[in-house]
């Protein structure tokens, strides 16, 4: 593999990686991965003892220890193109010498966690729900710009998913990745586990309308209805295929928890999940650092 070069691998002046502005240091291998800034203190509140704190734009980053466990929480910022750049940056902080830009002969893999909101596509799984992502499909194109290498995509479920729903190609092909095994097995029954559904915004994107008319107006019914064998499209997000993708990729484990704040088949909205979203965090942190 080439080394990158200065414009590719940007550092900032004092050496930290461009976007986070933190060194390899400052980074555990276990890491939650936040949309919300404001949700970042939320998680490091549970922390033992809290080491290092710094901020860029939107991106915050709090490394610390519960018990003998090191644990980062790092705020993405919402949609598939931040978790592009802070999957890339945190591979890049362990696995490339920022000194010399030489990839390193010994990988470091990471535990990537993602707690976040979605809304609920099945009648079935109200608001306030737990819903881990056993597979996530991508219908964003981020993916489709990285070559894909052994198993990383489920081609099988993607053909199945356009077939069923008629996906209108023009749109982008969507692709399928599934997260990481062993962590989901952590989670336990406190979990609804199935498949994930990412789009790349909020409202088109997601079937919504305001005054704009959409390309696919009945998209949440036809994404409500998908079935691969046992399994369903549980919840909408915006961040989680980019995630699985570029993970799979670069050998970290990834998993997606998402706490269902509305249920678009429904149409019931939680007004204050405050106190639900703790609840989350405190589940995740006490599977992740007894593991």
């Amino acid at each position: 593999m080439p080394r990158p070069n200065a414009s590719e691998l940007v550092l900032s002046a004092d050496g930290n990686i461009y976007h986070l502005r933190i060194k390899p240091e400052q980074l555990a291998d276990t890491v939650i991965l936040v949309g919300d800034p404001g949700r970042v203190s939320m998680v490091s509140s549970h922390f033992d003892r809290l080491e290092f704190q710094g901020q860029n734009r939107e991106i915050l980053v709090h490394t610390g220890w519960i018990g003998k466990t090191g644990i980062s929480v790092i705020s993405t910022g919402m949609g598939p193109d931040n978790i592009d750049i802070v999957v890339n940056e945190l591979d890049a902080l362990v696995n490339i010498d920022l000194t010399t830009f030489e990839e390193k002969p010994q990988k470091t893999f990471l535990r990537l966690i993602r707690i976040g909101t979605s809304g609920s596509l099945q009648p079935d799984i109200p608001v306030d729900a737990f819903v881990a992502a056993e597979y996530a499909i991508g219908l964003d194109t981020l993916l489709r710009f990285y070559r894909p290498e052994g198993n990383s995509f489920d081609e099988e479920i993607a053909e199945e998913f356009i077939r069923q729903t008629q996906w209108k190609l023009d749109m982008g092909k969507p692709y399928v990745v599934r997260g990481s095994s062993e962590l989901l097995s952590l989670m336990g029954e406190e979990v609804v586990r199935g498949i994930t559904a990412t789009a790349p915004g909020f409202y088109g994107p997601q079937g919504r309308k305001l005054r704009l008319p959409l390309a696919m107006p009945d998209m949440d019914e036809r994404l409500m209805r998908f079935r691969y064998r046992d399994r369903c499209i549980t919840n909408f997000e915006m961040e989680t295929s980019a995630l699985y993708g570029l993970s799979a990729l670069m050998g970290h484990q990834a998993l997606t928890i998402c706490l269902t704040i509305a249920n678009r088949a429904t149409g019931k909205f939680s007004p204050d999940y405050r106190s639900r979203m703790n609840e989350l965090i405190r589940l995740v942190l006490e599977k992740m650092t007894h593991s």
